[in-house]
């Protein structure tokens, strides 16, 4: 008799899903509230936040399926796949967020991290226009891509560590 496996790329997809819309709905209300460019610690909290419970609840619901077991790479693997899924998503949403829905947000943002370099540090003007020209190089599309998938997996790695090796409980086999 065939025992029936429980597959975490399906739990990695549920909750990386459910990631990716919560994340969506976030940026949503950021930009009503015309925030959407200006980023900032909480900003930062708060999605790490959600990351992290919905790879905590992932990895804990993939473990309830499992019989009550779970062994450390499968806890590795859903969380991961939990943050690259919804990594996606967000990067999805916004590539379309300053292509289409505010396609001026990168030059809002560029404006508002000169406001911000000017009022805070003691670089001329000169010093933060030559630093935020560097800055426009790994700003592109590509690179927003690039770095936001390297972002997603690494912070998914992280998040997921002390999660799969709480919640580890391996079957005995006899």
């Amino acid at each position: 008799m065939e025992e029936n496996k429980i597959k975490t790329g399906s739990f990695a997809l549920t909750y990386g899903l459910i990631l990716g819309a919560i994340s969506v709905v976030f940026a949503l209300m950021l930009y009503s509230a015309d925030l959407h460019y200006k980023g900032g610690v909480m900003v930062g909290v708060v999605s790490m936040a959600i990351t992290l419970i919905l790879i905590v609840f992932g990895i804990y619901q993939f473990k309830k399926a499992n019989n009550g077991f779970l062994t450390f790479g499968q806890g590795l693997k859903v969380g991961v796949g939990i943050s690259l899924i919804g990594g996606i998503v967000g990067i999805l949403f916004n590539l379309l967020m300053s292509n289409v829905i505010d396609p001026e947000m990168m030059t809002k943002a560029l404006e508002f991290q000169k406001g911000e370099l000017l009022a805070n540090t003691k670089m001329t003007p000169e010093q933060v226009d030559s630093q935020l020209e560097m800055g426009k190089k790994f700003s592109t599309p590509t690179m927003q891509v690039l770095f936001g998938l390297l972002f997603s997996i690494v912070l998914g790695f992280v998040f997921s560590l002390i999660p799969a090796l709480a919640l580890k409980k391996e079957e005995i086999l006899n």
